[in-house]
């Protein structure tokens, strides 16, 4: 079973770049998708259903913001929009797919760059988060997508310069050490422990093509799906976004 994160920067600007044809040749059963940018009556459903895929979309009430998606070839037994904190759910931060052997989530943490208002908004988010999780810790769950957070410093091309960053702050990333304890287990790193693999470049500086990075999404299982963890890659050759997608194979 293949399934594939990937924060698309606009669902819209993700399919000119020839996203559904890329998609199509991964055959991936599940992908969730981050920043999404559209609403629900533009969700451009048939492309994918097309494909196979039912589609779950949970987008921000603002216009050409935020919004998560789970694409899923398996039909699933449950679909759980938000998680009941209004401030987070109008920006379409969390969507969840229960299956019978594992819940799938779809999400999309605060950057907290644009102000200290924002990073505010973001350390609450990362408190409620781990709170929502925690209550779910018994439950095998897999985990998928931007967190804004480079956990280590492997994850970014130069933490020296970007100690004082958010998206590299110690306490971000003393609180993914933290959310990790709760029985999760970050996949791409488990299985590789080579630098330089980035999913996410600054376009202004042209930094992907210098291979400049942070590794902020990720795709995190229970510890109890670890036996069936196979691969767990990046796909750095996609290039519909300023991210690259991730992508994790296990056994059915």
């Amino acid at each position: 079973m293949k399934i594939i994160t990937y924060n698309v920067n606009g669902i819209r600007a993700a399919i000119k770049k020839g996203f559904v044809d890329w998609l199509e040749a991964t055959q991936a059963d599940m992908v969730c998708l981050q920043e999404i940018k559209i609403d629900s009556l533009q969700f451009p459903y048939s492309l994918f259903e097309n494909l196979g895929y039912e589609c779950i979309v949970f987008p921000a009430e603002k216009a050409g913001y935020s919004g998560t998606a789970i694409l899923t070839k398996v039909p699933p037994k449950e679909i759980i929009k938000g998680c009941d904190i209004e401030e987070y759910d109008k920006e379409g931060r969390i969507v969840q797919a229960v299956f019978n052997d594992f819940t799938l989530m779809s999400v999309y943490l605060p950057s907290g760059s644009s102000s200290e208002e924002r990073q505010d908004f973001k350390i609450q988010f990362l408190k409620d988060f781990y709170t929502f999780i925690e209550a779910k810790k018994n439950e095998n769950l897999i985990i998928c997508g931007d967190f804004n957070i480079c956990h280590q410093a492997i994850d970014i091309h130069n933490p020296k310069s970007n100690a004082k960053s958010p998206g590299f702050l110690p306490e971000e990333r003393n609180w993914f050490t933290e959310f990790l304890e709760l029985g999760l287990l970050d996949t791409f790193r488990h299985l590789n422990t080579e630098p330089h693999h980035y999913t996410w470049w600054n376009v202004r500086t042209g930094a992907r093509s210098k291979n400049l990075g942070w590794r902020i999404d990720y795709q995190l299982i229970s510890k109890n799906l670890e036996a069936k963890l196979q691969r767990a890659i990046i796909l750095s050759e996609a290039y519909h976004s300023d991210h690259a997608p991730s992508m994790i194979e296990l056994e059915d």
